[in-house]
């Protein structure tokens, strides 16, 4: 990458962790009970789903696809498959939750990266449909595990509730995802392949890069990251359903954004992503200190979102370009 960018990218991502200082230290003013260990455990288990849906669609935004919002009907799907796979073993379960997901993801990078198909309408288009399929398919039930001691549908159910001493699982596996992303992003010629696709894909188009390839790849990413979500998701709901997931697309794209990575595409690092899910995380703990209301709290995190793409767009413009 160009060394401008570079410094422009770590500075600014230098800048979401400033705000979530200032984040702690607000917490540390509302409540003694801010700074302890549980609670801050607590904040990293209530945003881990979010933190890795968000390292996968961190892959669309940066190849310049926007966002992909058929991510809540991944993350259903592959709870239900999983669900439903259970009779054939945990381990075939969650390899087929996955692949279930991964083949809508696969459809969306070829579509999009195929035939340069608007990103936003395809995937809100394979959303209505994946919904509408999983209500004719399991005819609007839920898909319930079986229960009985010993059975794997007891270990599924785990899954969300396992912890490696103090820590629970789910968090260890959204750190592991963040870092993977962020060395597939920074070390890797996929990863610079993206950022050259995200920033001008006619200029990448001619350099000789594959861009269908590398769409199709960055949709793959953020499908992958949303069928492990979908899975923990349905472990901790203990069932599988077609809704499980909803609003999941807009929460990971303004982590996204928070994070640094411009809509535009090309600009922004994985780091500055999960610096964007932690300042949900913490102000959304900080909101329930306060005793501010879950529907506030959607008002709040809303307007923090507007005022990133504000800014986003503002210094875009001063560039010459026309939009985020």
């Amino acid at each position: 990458m160009h060394k401008g960018f570079r410094f422009t990218s770590a500075l600014e991502m230098a800048g979401i962790y400033l705000v979530v200082g200032i984040l702690v230290l607000a917490g540390m003013a509302v409540s003694p009970k801010f700074l302890t260990v549980d609670n801050l455990l607590s904040v990293l288990a209530a945003v881990a789903l979010l933190g890795m849906v968000a390292s996968g669609m961190a892959f669309v935004t940066y190849s310049g696809n926007l966002a992909d919002l058929s991510v809540p009907a991944i993350m259903a799907f592959s709870g239900i498959i999983t669900v439903a796979a259970l009779p054939a073993g945990l381990p075939l379960a969650l390899a087929a939750g996955i692949l279930a997901g991964l083949a809508i993801g696969a459809l969306n990078g070829w579509v999009v990266g195929r035939f340069n198909a608007n990103s936003i309408l395809w995937t809100l288009a394979v959303a209505f449909f994946m919904e509408g399929f999983m209500r004719f398919m399991w005819s609007n039930n839920q898909v319930y595990p079986d229960t009985e001691p010993g059975s794997t549908g007891v270990a599924f159910i785990g899954i969300f509730r396992t912890r490696v001493g103090p820590v629970p699982l789910i968090v260890l596996v959204m750190v592991a995802m963040f870092i993977i992303a962020h060395l597939v992003m920074t070390r890797t010629r996929f990863g610079r392949e993206s950022q050259l696709v995200g920033s001008n894909r006619a200029a990448a188009q001619t350099s000789g890069i594959r861009v269908s390839r590398v769409v199709l790849l960055n949709f793959l990413a953020a499908a992958l990251a949303a069928s492990i979500a979908g899975i923990f998701l349905a472990s901790m709901n203990k069932l599988g359903v077609f809704y499980l997931g909803q609003g999941y697309d807009f929460r990971a794209v303004t982590a996204v954004v928070i994070g640094g990575v411009m809509l535009s595409g090309g600009r922004g690092r994985v780091a500055g992503v999960f610096g964007g899910v932690l300042v949900i995380g913490l102000l959304t703990n900080i909101m329930q200190f306060i005793g501010i209301t879950s529907l506030r709290q959607n008002i709040v995190v809303g307007l923090v979102f507007i005022a990133v793409v504000g800014l986003q767009q503002y210094r875009l413009r001063v560039r010459g370009k026309d939009y985020a």
